[in-house]
């Protein structure tokens, strides 16, 4: 049965990839954001391992939960609503935070939303700001996603305007960061070293920025928003092994500045394009790589030059945490959104039109 609470406090769960996070909000105030990473596990292989997530989301789990509420002062009797990611994210990972939440659920008695992930992303704006203003569009950067969105209601109308059709932003920094023997997570280790750099020694291409003509008319093309960092990836490949065979030092500071300003050019031209094409005056920048220095640069210098309102949440609140998933959640419940029940499952391709899984 949907309730509407004006304050609700709600326990927020998120599990999708390597971060095992519980979250507590009143309303649009944030009580705890306690987080478990197991990146530490995953570095080794340069990568995140689905079963080391999903193993280490069922060690962390508890005494996460026993952390936040410790810290929030309340109990699980006091929590008015639990809201858990049920996609998209890894399969395994995601199982192991809806099993826990399903289990609370159904203990407690309390009413259980599964939500999405990448909606989540945005709704962690009203902890930063409190409610989010009209016109609003998101851009998503983080390891596995790289999205624009339209969102014209937090609670039921969020759209997909443009999205990665290969590697995610965060992805490409990973696999480049191994190119060039710097090690995993990629982004920050880029991001360094990109600053003694020139961005300009090598001009790495810009993905589906070409525009597309019928005669010698210029048409939107169906990937007119959209991204793509595979083939930039391969150019920075073949760009080490040239310099690797004709015996040169590898110049590796001007290459992650060459790849860092090709990634970022991208992403935010093409966001503020879709601003301006759909309306959107107000634009939050969330995900892991919103941590990117030159990325927020840029982007908080093009968003200006277009009259666009930048918002940029914390770098706590823009890596995943359970705060946005349980900040997303309070959202839902006071606009009395139907909670989905016991009777899901997960989705690891869940797209942003569903923003909370129908009971």
């Amino acid at each position: 049965m949907a309730m509407s609470v004006s304050n609700p406090l709600v326990l927020g769960i998120e599990s999708s990839c390597d971060e095992t996070g519980v979250g507590i909000v009143r309303g649009t105030e944030m009580l705890v954001n306690a987080v478990a990473s197991s990146m530490e596990e995953h570095v080794r292989f340069g990568g995140v391992i689905p079963e080391i997530a999903s193993r280490a989301h069922l060690n962390e789990f508890v005494p996460t939960l026993e952390s936040a509420l410790s810290e929030a002062g309340v109990t699980l009797d006091e929590i008015d609503a639990i809201a858990v990611t049920s996609g998209p994210g890894l399969s395994g990972a995601l199982m192991v935070g809806v099993a826990a939440a399903k289990a609370l659920a159904l203990a407690s008695g309390k009413p259980l939303y599964a939500i999405n992930h990448l909606v989540a992303h945005v709704g962690v704006g009203v902890l930063d700001g409190g409610k989010l203003p009209e016109n609003l569009g998101a851009l998503l950067v983080s390891g596995g996603h790289t999205e624009i969105l339209q969102v014209n209601s937090l609670s039921d109308d969020v759209r997909l305007l443009g999205a990665t059709i290969d590697d995610a932003a965060g992805e490409a920094y990973d696999k480049v960061a191994r190119l060039l023997g710097l090690g995993y997570p990629g982004g920050p280790a880029i991001d360094k070293l990109a600053k003694s750099g020139d961005p300009k020694a090598i001009r790495f291409p810009r993905g589906l920025t070409l525009p597309k003509f019928v005669g010698t008319v210029e048409e939107p093309g169906k990937h007119r928003h959209d991204f793509s960092f595979s083939g930039l990836k391969t150019a920075v490949a073949r760009c080490v092994e040239q310099y690797q065979k004709r015996g040169e030092e590898v110049p590796v500071a001007d290459i992650a500045a060459s790849f860092q300003e090709a990634v970022v050019d991208v992403i935010t031209s093409k966001a503020v394009r879709a601003c301006q094409e759909h309306g959107i005056t107000n634009l939050l920048l969330g995900g892991g790589v919103a941590a990117n220095s030159r990325l927020r640069e840029l982007l908080a210098a093009r968003c200006a030059s277009a009259g666009i309102t930048l918002r940029v949440p914390p770098i706590s609140l823009c890596t995943d945490n359970g705060a946005m998933v349980a900040a997303l959640g309070s959202q839902l419940v006071s606009a009395g959104v139907q909670p989905t029940g016991l009777k899901f499952s997960t989705d690891s391709g869940q797209p942003v039109n569903l923003i909370s899984l129908v009971a």
